[in-house]
């Protein structure tokens, strides 16, 4: 079986401050971290290879060249190979052309059985990468996935909901993202790192000329999304208490919630 598990080095978002002139994100001294959702997605896989040695897991990230830092730690705790699509071209991208950039190389590793990518970025929140890949390489997709079972060709899936969770089943090969719920990440492990570590250069680059790709439809170039400002919200401090009894606090909680038309009148 082989596994293509997406990953995205991400800023820490603990460490996350705004320019207040700019409105755009501080990245100077901020620490880099691989995505929490995405470990939760190769989690799975490397599980999958814990049952079978004959399964490989690939990484796969698109990002500038520091970005080989999160992919060895993905080696490092049990992924087979690594690949970091870095180019010049590929800067700015939004999650359209990072979709069609992503394809391209999956392309490339093809034959696969099964995508992973994790719910979504911490930078971004837009959850939207992993089902345009999908959409992309034209086969099936669940997303929210917080459990799985797989079965002959296909796989059966407990999707997240709002109010409980759906079972879809989907032929393979298939794409899926996982939730938090989905399992508990492993850590690196000395056996890998001694042989990470040995090897000269354990992570491929593959740039845009490797891809083919028109760079019309990648990078800043091929993203139809603009950004037109990143803030802050504006902390209040304005607060007001409530005093009486509970009938009177609840009363007049409502009344105020009405009056910002926050509920029902």
């Amino acid at each position: 079986m082989k596994i293509i598990v997406c990953v995205k080095q991400v800023p820490d978002t603990k460490e996350i401050r705004i320019d207040p002139e700019k409105g755009t994100m501080i990245r100077k001294g901020v620490p880099s971290i691989i995505n929490p959702d995405d470990r939760h997605a190769l989690e799975y896989a490397l599980s999958l290879k814990d049952q079978d040695s004959n399964t490989e897991v690939v990484v796969l990230s698109m990002g500038p060249k520091q970005a080989k830092n999160a992919l060895i730690e993905c080696l490092c705790m049990g992924a087979d190979q690594a690949i970091l699509l870095s180019d010049s071209a590929f800067s700015g991208a939004d999650t359209w052309a990072t979709a069609n950039t992503l394809a391209a190389a999956v392309r490339k590793l093809m034959p696969f059985d099964l995508i992973l990518c994790g719910q979504q970025a911490i930078d971004g929140d837009t959850a939207q990468v992993g089902p345009q890949l999908a959409e992309r390489l034209a086969i099936p997709q669940v997303t929210y996935t917080r459990a799985i079972q797989l079965e002959d060709h296909a796989i059966v899936v407990e999707r997240q909901m709002e109010d409980g969770y759906e079972v879809v089943k989907a032929a393979l090969p298939a794409l899926i993202t996982a939730t938090r719920k989905l399992n508990t990440p492993r850590y690196m492990n000395i056996r890998d790192i001694v042989k990470i570590h040995q090897m000269d250069d354990p992570v491929q680059i593959w740039d845009l000329n490797y891809l083919k790709l028109d760079p019309d439809q990648t990078g800043l170039k091929g993203s139809p999304t603009r950004v037109k400002r990143s803030f802050s919200p504006t902390p209040s401090s304005e607060v007001t208490f409530l005093t009486g009894s509970t009938e009177e606090m609840v009363s007049s909680l409502l009344d105020a919630l009405k009056n910002l038309n926050l509920i029902g009148k």
